[in-house]
């Protein structure tokens, strides 16, 4: 039973109903007290939908993930062009990777100590776009990557049995053709997006668990 007091109160309209602005202005505190309704949460399910989905759009994530495929074979074509200078010339390279990016280097034999690659645009300091990072694996372990790339040894500064931890690159290319059997996966975190690229002790390199380019 409504309170007399609320009752006595309300204006009412010559006919006896209450006055119009008034329900309206109830029915709105009603709705207000019990939540959103189930029309305005679906709106708003709508909503969150489509603006996920332009997110994924934004970063090319729907289905299969072409920017990473696109780094994954620039790599691998890269390290194979490695082993091709390192087989035909005698030359031995190194590959160091960073969180998201990677660069060449090569041994010089005459300081014992690797260098960058001199007078050659194509083995030059490459990042990943944003949001790509690496992981990589060599004998099934998990090797910690830096941010930034290590400093080079200087050979004027000291031989490199003076220092406590000299410049190693992380995959090794051999004149002989052998490299480092390693397993490099190119992740995207916003997704958990991720591809692989494996290479063996003859520098034969595969995607994912099979396929050989």
């Amino acid at each position: 039973m409504a309170d007399p007091a609320v009752k006595g109160s309300m204006p009412i309209s010559g006919t006896g109903i209450p006055n119009s602005s008034l329900v309206r202005d109830l029915f709105a505190l009603m709705r207000r007290q019990r939540g959103f309704t189930l029309i305005e949460i679906m709106v708003v399910v709508i909503i969150v939908a489509i603006v996920f989905s332009i997110a994924l759009l934004s970063v090319g994530v729907v289905g299969d993930d072409n920017e990473l495929d696109t780094e994954r074979r620039r790599l691998a074509t890269l390290i194979e062009t490695v082993q091709d200078d390192a087989v035909m010339q005698g030359r031995e390279f190194g590959v160091e990777l960073m969180t998201s990016s990677y660069r060449f280097v090569e041994f010089d034999p005459l300081t014992r100590q690797w260098a960058e690659v001199p007078g050659d645009e194509l083995y030059r300091l490459r990042y990943l776009p944003e949001g790509v990072e690496f992981e990589l694996y060599i004998d099934d372990k998990r090797i910690r990557l830096d941010d930034d790339p290590k400093k080079l040894d200087d050979p004027e500064e000291a031989t490199p049995s003076a220092r406590i931890q000299p410049y190693i690159p992380h995959l090794f290319v051999f004149a002989s053709g052998e490299s480092t059997v390693y397993e490099i996966r190119f992740r995207r975190g916003l997704t958990d997006m991720e591809l692989v690229m494996r290479g063996d002790i003859l520098g034969q390199i595969r995607f994912g668990e099979e396929d050989e380019i």
